[in-house]
């Protein structure tokens, strides 16, 4: 168990953490300057060379070939000699990961305390299949790249009159720009102009009070690749649109492509065999004209949008709550602070009866054992072993394996191999045992934790977490970024104080609490339940919504990290 997640009540932040008693180096929770000394459950440490927050030191010599072990897990060997209190970082760690076998099932666990939820229901949007929406959206699908112009002219028609365009005032700074130049203002002048961007609420007054917008799902596949790409596209597509926050779709298409309406339409009936939702299918090679698409699209989606603001929130069982798991631009601290946090509202929910959804599988990599001794039978265990292994051995042959996961940005912040970035991305995960385990673009359709196979890519995954069902998604970040979604709300979770201070447009909760000693990992998880609970009551309009950050990519199957 991580350490730092049994602690009861908050204490004074320390200047070291570690995270499992069987590890061999610690955490920096401040920086650390060359020869300080740090004193640690009885041991004296002495660093010996600047080790900044986030980075690790180790906690005796180390030879080459010796193991590092962090969260309790192999997470590299030494390349070079490590004395007692030095920096581990890419020049002397390597990636490495303990292999994994089908072992005993080990299914028990401690249940967390869910008395404060019990009885709780949030307002969704119920529909005929049994499933809860957390928001209610028309979108509109092409089968083929071929139509994204024709989604760009429906959008331009649709949005800003009905009152769901957002005024972006940077183009009235543009405007502020033309009238200086104008007036013979100089570069410098211009360079100094005092121009500020803030979102406002919608332009005009919704005409569909009910629904909460009309999004246009542009991709660039349907055609020109593999058939089995044209079906893992309407795969998830056909997740989109039989989605709990959907209420309808327009579908366009050219009529050529490979990604033909009926592999979509059986797609569809495959994840909702008594589908009923209005879907408006028009292709153009059919119609004729352009024009007479776009005027036909128009005229037929307005009568969908009457439809489906007729649908309302009604209350319903936290049970019906499906989160997808995410992180991006992780941190050294994303592991013990953010991760840990959100596994403990997985686990709160799946105690209630919810779902959640982790992926990120190349980002499993060195937790594979544990995930696997926790799937609920042996058949289970057998499936994640298969995709793990397959996914990595496709990903060696053209010379990129998991190993070469970690981006720049997680280096320079302590997630120096894959293996230590993935132990703490698992703990996203919680403790519960493992009800399923999915392949892409397969939909969850047991309740608890569920695997879904998909890249670490932060928004291709993200794309399939929702295409699984996910209707709201935790997204924890330590270096920050924007990933949204277009009908699933997307929390973003910073795992530092400073990220969250600094980014505050686009980060909705801090937990870099727990680093500092304020709040312990349960508390923080109850915390985040709560806030997904009036998320999914659409009380709270989270970032990635108010800023339209509705990032779309569907994943092709081919090696992406």
């Amino acid at each position: 168990m991580n350490s730092i997640q049994s602690v009861e009540a908050p204490q004074k932040q320390r200047s070291v953490l570690k995270v499992n008693p069987n590890d061999n180096v610690l955490v920096a929770l401040t920086n650390l300057l060359k020869d300080e000394r740090i004193d640690f459950e009885g041991q004296e440490y002495q660093i010996q060379e600047p080790v900044k927050a986030k980075h690790k030191f180790a906690m005796r010599d180390l030879a080459p070939g010796d193991e590092v072990i962090m969260y309790g897990v192999l997470v590299g060997k030494a390349q070079q000699p490590i004395k007692k209190g030095g920096l581990i970082s890419t020049t002397n760690v390597k990636h490495a990961a303990s292999d994994f076998h089908i072992g005993q099932r080990h299914t028990d666990w401690v249940r967390p305390d869910i008395s404060k939820f019990k009885g709780r229901t949030f307002n969704g949007y119920r529909r005929a299949d049994g499933s809860v929406g957390t928001a209610n959206y028309w979108i509109v699908i092409p089968m083929v790249f071929c139509e994204n112009r024709n989604l760009d002219v429906l959008q331009q028609a649709l949005v800003d009159d009905l009152g769901y365009g957002r005024n972006r005032s940077y183009q009235l700074q543009a405007r502020q720009l033309v009238e200086l130049y104008k007036a013979g203002k100089d570069v410098q002048d211009i360079l100094q102009a005092d121009l500020r961007a803030e979102y406002d609420k919608h332009v005009s007054q919704r005409l569909f009070p009910n629904l909460d917008g009309i999004k246009f799902l542009n991709h660039d596949g349907g055609c020109g690749g593999t058939r089995q790409d044209a079906q893992a596209l309407c795969g998830l597509l056909a997740g989109y649109i039989t989605h709990p926050n959907v209420a309808g779709a327009t579908v366009l298409s050219l009529g050529c492509q490979n990604a033909q309406v009926g592999m979509l339409e059986e797609e569809i009936k495959r994840r909702s065999p008594q589908f009923d939702k209005p879907m408006i299918v028009l292709e153009q090679q059919k119609i004729g004209k352009e024009s007479d698409l776009l005027s036909e699209a128009i005229k037929q989606t307005f009568a969908g949008l009457i439809q489906a603001n007729r649908q309302t929130r009604e209350p319903a069982p936290l049970s019906r709550i499906c989160i997808g798991l995410e992180c991006g631009g992780s941190d050294g601290f994303s592991g013990i602070s953010a991760n840990p946090a959100i596994g403990y509202t997985s686990d709160l929910l799946v105690a209630l009866g919810g779902s959640v959804i982790l992926s990120e599988f190349p980002e499993l990599c060195g937790v594979e054992q544990n995930l696997s001794d926790r799937c609920v039978d042996v058949p289970t265990a057998e499936r994640f072993s298969y995709l793990m292994k397959t996914y990595n051995e496709r990903a060696k042959a053209v010379g990129s394996g998991f190993d070469m996961n970690p981006s720049p940005g997680n280096i320079k912040d302590g997630l120096i191999t894959d293996a230590i970035k993935s132990a703490g991305a698992a703990k996203k995960g919680g403790t519960s045992p493992v009800a399923d385990v999915l392949d892409y673009p397969e939909k969850v359709t047991k309740p608890g934790l569920n695997l879904l196979c998909t890249p670490g890519n932060d928004v291709e995954s993200t794309t399939a977490e929702v295409g699984a069902g996910a209707t709201i998604v935790l997204f924890t970040t330590g270096l920050g970024t924007p990933t949204g979604n277009p009908i699933a709300p997307v929390v973003k979770i910073a795992s530092n104080t400073a990220l969250f201070n600094r980014m505050q447009d686009i980060i909705d909760i801090n937990t870099g609490t727990i680093i500092e000693g304020t709040e312990t990992i349960p508390q923080a998880g109850e915390r985040i339940l709560d806030y997904v609970i009036r998320v999914a009551s659409g009380e709270i309009e989270v970032s990635a919504v108010r800023h339209v950050q509705d990032d779309f990519i569907p994943w092709k199957r081919g090696v992406s990290l």
